[in-house]
């Protein structure tokens, strides 16, 4: 179909839709979004809670227990396995809630011209007839006819299979053609690799190609973290030795006369007691709230694993503009051979004419840096680049592209059409018509700029008898002039690269510019102590990947580097062991952030194709964000730690205590029921606090975990053996204390009520492998407080309140055995954070 009959029956034109007809299309065609499949209901949720084999089994011995008359054992198991399914249903929703946030934050947008303005829009609202622009590094948000094409070539490989873009042409075709043919249309789900253009939109949401495609794809699964799937196998490994262990103290109970339904119970009762099932869920919910708090502090995490390997990441490359620098270029200083007013104009004028940025009335700046800082110069001497745009419309032009490092464009000025090329220094100083004097100038000022870590464009011109532009037209070219800008540096780059330093992550700037620019920057803000230290990419060129990884270990900075130089300084620090951060914004920087460990991404100058590559977006573009999410990162691997050491020690105790119990054939120390309460309290509700606890400074100061490092290492397995011998000894003491000098119930409602305090006090020695207890750190976290208080109440009330007794197999007891158990509970306090002053001291850590 011919555009303009396009544009005639979409009732819209090359200016775009009015907003009464985007309200109207809107509500006539809907959102441009795919439907997602439906999601599981809460109901649904909360009913496969009880598909756990442990939790079958235990709903068994309840109704077993029904049948034979035990209606109150039946009715307390029935309540624990319950409100476990309820914790596990707000767990498994909060971690859904907390992705789908994650999702509506990445959402990428789109730029379009509505009443004749251009302006930047959610994808989603994109409509039918909306005229989308487009330029390299953007993904295409709804399908549509190509109207204005300046070489775009486009990746298509997401529907097609094929990897090589697609050029694309803005032309007629006399008959139906596939969709790989279609060069005249643009679709939803690919991205541009080159040139730019604008389109009309035709499809949006499920009708588009990718829509259609959506349509057939089934509901897929998340995929769990390796921290997941090495505590799952942790967890099935233990899982196999406590039922051995349970299969043999039923063994033991039934041989020494326990009635067979007893034992069974009990012996079940202590599998599910014992194997800390909680153990994923808890590390599911303790991510989703450490990404819910990074989202706060301008870091979306679009992959959970990002967040365990930002623990380890012991290299960080970053891009320097707008990641170390405010990425606001403000123009310093220019140079021409002849400084006058007239001369001055030219090179202003010539810098509106040959950028494709925009300033509107608002102040909003559209477009690269480097070329809104052109504008902001123009509008500064009393230009308006709009009247100029207007008066010398743009005729053609060769996009700029990261190979060339150039820019040009043809306007007719003064009666003649003229080509103004804008580009690198050294690359547009090969094609311009100059003595060998004016060359040696240009190199000592630009040398000169550059050493100032001032970034220089130099700007050209010759007249042409023709308007289809080639690169080979970019020669013989009229000097005009050198315009030199800054981006200064943040001024929190300086803080973050020194904390970097302190926590033993080594920081490398990897850029585009010149080294002499780059090293400028780099040594304002610590990454580069010395000029040797500063190398440009073609020097990596003539290095075997054997010799780079040798060579990489005493560079800091990165200049004038390709893609391919980035992803061979990637994988070198790979190969030697390193986790490795890449930041990047285009889309030359998307294989290099694939590669990286930890992708991530610039949220605002950021290309759609990068934030697609990337495991994490910031939405500051901000180095020291980067750093304080690896900050985030291990605080939240600490703090999966402490919730795993709690577990697995109060676990510990009580099998050592049931296991010691029948070695010396004494009566069991618990009653199902017991364990059961146990495991409702201690399992989830403190454990999760842990997960919560506040962030720790001196995380900062400890070197990266090593990348082959596991989560139960020696001394880590060492402190929870400690930790559950030492409550189990005061556990046991109450039950001896019952057993000689009362009797089994009351032994049994001792042993519970001490195991159970003695948990919920062990908590706060969870906090920190130092002792804490005359410290501020004591008492900072208030959902480990609250936790302590529910547990306590809930354990108080079924000692003292008789109506309970029954219910939950306990004793009366008087206030001088309530003071034993509380004594003993605290004991363990205190010798536990007695034994890790002594092995601090000693150097050794858990």
């Amino acid at each position: 179909m011919d555009k303009q009959v396009l544009l005639d029956e979409l009732h819209c034109s090359a200016d775009g839709l009015e907003e009464s007809q985007v309200k109207q299309n809107q509500q006539k065609y809907g959102l441009n979004e795919l439907v997602e499949t439906k999601k599981k209901s809460i109901i649904l949720v909360f009913l496969e809670q009880f598909k756990d084999f442990l939790v079958i089994i235990l709903l068994v011995a309840a109704t077993i227990s029904a049948i034979l008359g035990d209606h109150e054992s039946a009715i307390v198991i029935f309540t624990v396995v319950v409100m476990n399914a309820l914790l596990g249903t707000y767990q498994q929703t909060k971690a859904d809630q907390s992705i789908d946030s994650l999702k509506k934050l990445s959402a990428p947008s789109a730029k379009v011209i509505r009443e004749g303005k251009p302006m930047i829009i959610p994808s989603n609202e994109v409509t039918i007839g909306d005229i989308v622009m487009l330029e390299a590094g953007d993904y295409i948000s709804a399908d549509g006819r190509i109207v204005e094409n300046a070489s775009l070539k486009i990746n298509e490989s997401a529907l097609t299979g094929e990897s090589e873009s697609v050029d694309k042409l803005d032309t007629v075709f006399d008959k139906d053609m596939p969709l790989g043919d279609q060069l005249n249309m643009v679709f939803s789900g690919s991205y541009v690799t080159y040139g730019r253009g604008n389109y009309v939109v035709t499809n949006i949401g499920m009708d588009t190609e990718v829509g259609k495609i959506a349509a057939l794809i089934k509901q897929t699964k998340e995929k769990k973290t390796p921290l997941q799937v090495s505590l799952d196998q942790f967890g099935q490994r233990l899982s196999i030795i406590i039922l051995i262990i349970c299969a043999i103290i039923f063994g033991v109970s039934a041989l020494r006369g326990m009635p067979i339904l007893d034992s069974f119970m009990f012996a079940v009762a202590l599998a599910v007691a014992a194997i800390p099932e909680a153990l994923s869920s808890i590390v599911t919910i303790v991510l989703s709230f450490g990404t819910q708090k990074m989202v706060k502090e301008h870091a979306i995490v679009r992959k959970l694993q990002a967040v365990e390997g930002l623990g380890s990441v012991s290299i960080i490359c970053s891009d320097k503009t707008g990641t170390l620098t405010q990425n606001k270029m403000t123009v310093q200083k220019y140079f021409l051979f002849k400084d006058d007013e007239q001369h001055l104009r030219k090179l202003i004028l010539d810098g509106i004419l040959c950028s494709d940025a925009l300033i509107d009335e608002d102040g909003k700046q559209i477009g690269d840096p480097t070329e809104v800082a052109l504008i902001d110069y123009a509008i500064k001497n009393d230009f308006s680049s709009d009247d100029i745009r207007r008066e010398y419309p743009r005729l053609s032009e060769i996009p700029f592209d990261s190979d060339r490092k150039l820019m040009s464009t043809t306007h007719h000025i003064g009666g003649q059409d003229v080509m103004i090329t804008k580009g690198a220094v050294d690359v547009l100083l090969t094609r311009m018509d100059l003595s060998e004097e004016q060359k040696e100038q240009l190199v000592q000022v630009n040398q000169e700029f550059s050493s100032q870590g001032l970034r220089v464009l130099a700007f050209s011109y010759k007249t042409i008898d023709h308007l289809d532009l080639t690169i080979e037209d970019e020669k013989d070219l009229t000097f005009v002039g050198l315009i030199a800008m800054i981006d200064p540096p943040r001024e929190e780059s300086k803080e973050a690269v020194a904390k970097c330093k302190e926590a033993g992550i080594k920081p490398i700037m990897i850029t585009g510019d010149h080294k002499i620019t780059a090293a400028a920057i780099a040594k304002q803000i610590g990454i580069l102590d010395n000029i040797d230290e500063a190398v440009e990419g073609m020097e990596i060129d003539s290095l075997s990947d054997e010799e780079l990884k040798e060579f990489v270990e005493n560079k800091s900075v990165y200049a004038r580097v390709s893609p391919e130089h980035k992803i061979r300084i990637v994988r070198a620090w790979q190969e030697k062991g390193h986790i490795v951060s890449m930041t990047g914004d285009g889309v030359n920087d998307a294989p290099a952030l694939k590669q990286a460990d930890i992708g991530v991404a610039m949220g605002i100058t950021g290309t759609e194709v990068s934030k697609d590559a990337a495991s994490m977006v910031l939405t500051d573009d901000n180095f020291a964000t980067i750093v304080k999410s690896i900050e985030n990162g291990r605080n939240i691997y600490a703090n999966i730690k402490r919730s795993i050491q709690f577990l697995l020690s109060g676990n510990t105790a009580g099998i050592i205590v049931v296991l010691l119990s029948s070695l010396l054939a004494l009566p069991v120390p618990f009653a199902p029921v017991h364990l059961l309460f146990i495991n409702l309290l201690t399992d989830s509700l403190p454990a999760i606090a842990l997960g919560l606890e506040p962030d720790q400074k001196d995380v900062m100061k400890e070197k990266p975990r090593p990348k082959s490092e596991g989560i139960l290492t020696r001394d880590f397995v060492t402190t929870i053996l400690i930790e559950g011998i030492v409550i189990s000894i005061t556990t046991f003491i109450a039950f001896w204390v019952g057993i000689t000098y009362f009797d089994t119930l009351t032994a049994q409602t001792l042993a519970f009520a001490t195991l159970c305090l003695s948990r919920l006090v062990h908590g706060y020695n969870c906090k920190s492998q130092h002792p804490v207890l005359f410290t501020r750190q004591f008492m900072n976290n208030k959902y480990l407080l609250g936790a302590f208080l529910v547990g306590v109440t809930l354990l108080m009330s079924v000692l003292l309140l008789p109506g309970l007794h029954g219910l939950f197999s306990v004793a009366d007891i008087s206030f001088e055995l309530l003071g034993l158990i509380w004594g003993l509970a605290l004991s363990n306090l205190f010798v536990i954070q007695i034994i890790k002053w002594i092995r601090t001291k000693l150097g050794s850590r858990g």
